[in-house]
């Protein structure tokens, strides 16, 4: 669970100039490809899936395991619709999508 919110906590300092509480990428702000976005694309949902997966063996919880599973798929899908929207906003999105994994690093 703490790494989880250390990898969020990283993931938000990181997106700080271009943080903003809807999925859409902010006007103007510069595409964030270092620190923890260095390792995924989506850093923040990793460190919520993450905290979610330790809540669940911490409380030795399978529905808790289970719902954290669910929240991956779900930000899977969120993803692919927020990197469409950075696909057209910034050009060099593409290339750092292929060097980057989504939500696992090395892996996924």
């Amino acid at each position: 669970m703490g790494l989880g919110g250390l990898v969020a906590a990283r993931a938000v300092w990181d997106l700080r100039p271009s943080l903003s509480p809807f999925p859409r990428p902010v006007a103007g702000a510069p595409l964030i490809k270092s620190g923890a976005y260095r390792l995924v694309r989506h850093p923040i949902y990793s460190g919520l899936v993450l905290g979610a997966l330790g809540w669940g063996v911490v409380t030795g919880s399978i529905l808790a395991t289970v719902l954290a599973g669910v929240l991956f798929v779900l930000f899977i899908g969120k993803s692919r619709h927020e990197e469409a929207w950075l696909c057209m906003v910034h050009p060099e999105y593409r290339a750092y999508q292929q060097r980057t994994k989504r939500l696992i690093p090395w892996v996924y």
